[in-house]
């Protein structure tokens, strides 16, 4: 899904008759477009063809919530769980993650074109909610407590690492990965040094690093 550039691939007259090269648009129109090739800055009219777009339907989870938008992309263009494109409400602009892709017959798929799609699910990645396992100093795992930490979603955890967010102290020692997260060669990471972004952890695992007695929880 793309929005509208100020780029585009067109044949340059004087530098590249033949072949396209990358053109900023200096006037944009509905017919011909004034362009400056980016590799000789000859300046000259072309006409770049627009592909139509539909528009489909996007339900957006976040934080435990949900709401519907809507996203506008190329009939023919493909698209597969775990991509991120960008929602426009009246409230805001979201960054979300595709969790799965509902066909027009009701069918899920991992990967579609999106003239068949007829619902993106989603989950917002810009801010999220982090599910947290934390146990005490001591190393006592029979009495461990949930927490969630509100995070932005590009924020790193590594493992062996001590960090200070939202009034809690503590060491990182065991990362689960989400199953829409891409780019991981496995579920789970414990070794020191092991780094993943908060938008694709499904878990953390933790040690107390606070003052607090437990007792008092």
């Amino acid at each position: 899904m793309s929005t509208h550039s100020d780029r585009v691939a067109v044949v340059c007259p004087s530098c590249s008759p033949k072949l396209e090269t990358v053109h900023e648009v200096l006037k944009p129109g509905s017919g011909q477009v004034t362009v400056r090739c980016t590799e000789c800055d000859h300046v000259h009219k072309t006409t770049i063809e627009t592909e139509s777009t539909v528009e489909k339907m996007v339900v957006v989870s976040q934080d435990g919530d949900s709401f519907k938008a809507t996203v506008s992309a190329p009939p023919t263009e493909k698209s597969a769980v775990g991509e991120e494109f960008i929602v426009e409400t009246d409230e805001a602009i979201l960054t979300v993650r595709i969790t799965s892709i509902e066909l027009n017959g009701g069918q899920r798929v991992e990967e579609a074109e999106i003239k068949d799609i007829k619902t993106f699910w989603t989950r917002a990645v810009d801010n999220i909610s982090v599910n947290v396992t934390m146990h005490p100093k001591d190393g006592r795992r029979d009495e461990t407590k949930s927490l969630k930490l509100q995070v932005p979603g590009d924020y790193e955890f590594t493992v062996g690492r001590k960090e200070e967010l939202d009034g809690e102290e503590f060491t990182v020692e065991g990362i689960m990965i989400r199953d829409d997260a891409e780019g991981y060669d496995r579920e789970q990471f414990d070794f020191g040094g092991d780094t993943a972004t908060a938008k694709d952890i499904k878990r953390l695992y933790v040690r107390d690093e606070s003052s607090t007695a437990w007792s008092a929880w």
